[in-house]
């Protein structure tokens, strides 16, 4: 059982509000199912655990969030997806990127490079949520400081890090969200931007033992912190084999029936969490049957 959670709070009389978590199970799941190098495995992990945090903002059960990098850097691009339960996945364009460090440090912002960033919420209505605003600097924490203030007009600061260790395994994974709603008093602004400003990195304080909680008690703690909820957090997938069925179906008569008359076993990779599945040649053949049946 997964031990990554997120917790939401608030301080200031509610003016503020936050979010952190501890995601270290969920990046490292990640990197063993997309074998992810370790500048990749930090820039995805950043980002899975940005998602995480942000679809915990949502309120109804099946309201989903994409967020979506598009970038000129050699990773191309980040798919992740999260819903309101904690439960986030996501996948790197191009998973094996080896980059030589930059101050010692894994370079997620070389690894990205200059892009967008696009963030979809469905919510149950006609149309989703669409905003889009360009990457500050590929480092994630703030291209999402950036869309939040840009796109939402919600003054926001976000701290995200991935830590891995000698054998590439993740070490530490986690971060912060923390926003202010237009009725935070400037004193309260000053002080929590000072605040801020002598934050160590993320990974600094999760390696000294930080939870999500002491994280946000360390920043918000002097301006009334309340912890209101917990919420587990993993890394799930929703594919499964039918799934896949109905997207072979979706492929049509002509391709279905290629793959009939090849005869060999097709195999179908899910994108989002690198699960396989395999179709032998009857069960492609049911679904076009399945078809030719629609169509009479």
């Amino acid at each position: 059982m997964s031990e990554d959670y997120v917790v939401r709070a608030a301080a200031a009389d509610s003016a503020v509000r936050a979010f952190a978590i501890t995601s270290k199970e969920i990046a490292e799941e990640s990197r063993q199912r997309h074998g992810t190098s370790p500048v990749v495995t930090a820039a995805l992990g950043r980002l899975l655990s940005g998602a995480a945090m942000m679809g915990v903002m949502m309120k109804g059960e099946e309201d989903v969030l994409t967020l979506q990098v598009k970038s000129g850097g050699p990773i191309r691009g980040m798919t992740v997806t999260a819903d309101s339960r904690g439960h986030v996945r996501g996948y790197a364009q191009v998973p094996d990127v080896m980059l030589p460090p930059r101050n010692g440090k894994l370079d997620v912002g070389g690894a990205v490079g200059p892009g967008i960033l696009n963030v979809i919420k469905d919510l149950g209505l006609k149309e989703p949520y669409a905003g889009q605003t360009d990457l500050q600097t590929g480092e994630i924490a703030e291209d999402l400081t950036y869309y939040f203030a840009a796109s939402e007009q919600v003054p926001s600061s976000v701290g995200l890090g991935v830590l891995m260790n000698k054998d590439n395994t993740v070490r530490q994974a986690g971060g912060f969200i923390i926003q202010l709603l237009p009725y935070t008093e400037e004193k309260v602004i000053d002080a929590l931007e000072k605040k801020i400003a002598g934050l160590s990195s993320v990974t600094e304080m999760l390696e000294q033992g930080y939870t999500p909680e002491s994280m946000l008690e360390y920043i918000l703690g002097e301006f009334g912190l309340e912890i209101t909820e917990h919420i587990p957090a993993s890394f799930l997938c929703n594919c499964s084999r039918e799934r896949i069925r109905k997207m072979l179906i979706s492929l049509g008569r002509e391709d279905l029936q290629e793959m009939v008359d090849d005869g060999e076993p097709v195999e179908i990779r899910c994108d989002m969490c690198s699960s396989a599945y395999t179709f032998e040649t009857d069960e492609i053949r049911a679904c076009l049957d399945s078809i030719e049946r629609a169509v009479r």
